[in-house]
Order: C-alpha cells, then structure tokens, then sequence
C-alpha cells in the first residue's frame, strides 16, 4: 500500500510536510480532500490509524465549525462534519498501511515512514 498524504497545497505545514516526504525519497499518494473528501468510513479508518479522539482531527478555528455548533457534536457528528465540510479536517495527514500522524510539525510523520 502506498502512503498517502491528505493535502491542501495552500497550507504551509501541508507542502512543508511533503517536502519532507520527497527529501526521504517518498512520494506519496497526493489526496486532494478538500476536493475529494474522504467518505466517512475512510475518516474512521484514518482516525484509527491515529489513535486519537475525531475532536483530534479537527480544525475548531474553521468557520463551519462554530457556525454548525460542533463545539457538542458527538464523534459521529464530527464525521459526518468532516464530509459535508471537508476544511474542517487537520492537515496533513499522512496515512501509511495502519498508522497516520497528522504533520503539525512535519516531522511528525517521520515516526511512521
């Protein structure tokens, strides 16, 4: 399975984290969430692959955030959330087999190459 990379290429930390793919030899498959979101299984996977709550993957200063109440939303509503308003969700996020690491810093990714 190739890595993945959930990507917004006008994020700083986003290129910066794919760079520091490309410098370790890697190229990853780029996934265009905010264009192709992914489906709500796919999300639970990546939240697996995490090890962490959905709140965890979650971008709270994004508009849709408040203006949807997610403040309460349960982990399924956050789901659910993240596919109707895909910019809700942290990034990048680089997915390899059953481990991700959201790339806040960049290097964070490499515990999983």
């Amino acid at each position: 399975m190739a890595i993945q990379i959930y990507h917004n290429p006008r994020c700083s930390k986003s290129r910066a984290t794919l760079a520091l793919l490309a410098e370790q030899g890697i190229e990853p498959e780029i996934i265009d969430y905010l264009n192709d979101p992914p489906s709500e299984t796919t999300l639970k996977k990546i939240q697996k692959a995490l090890g962490c709550a959905v709140a965890d993957m979650v971008r709270k200063k994004e508009a849709p955030y408040a203006e949807n109440g997610l403040e309460a939303a349960s982990e399924d509503g956050l789901i659910t959330a993240i596919t109707k308003f895909p910019i809700l969700l942290e990034r990048p996020i680089v997915v390899n087999g059953n481990r991700a690491a959201i790339g806040r810093p960049p290097e964070n990714v490499l515990d999983i190459l």
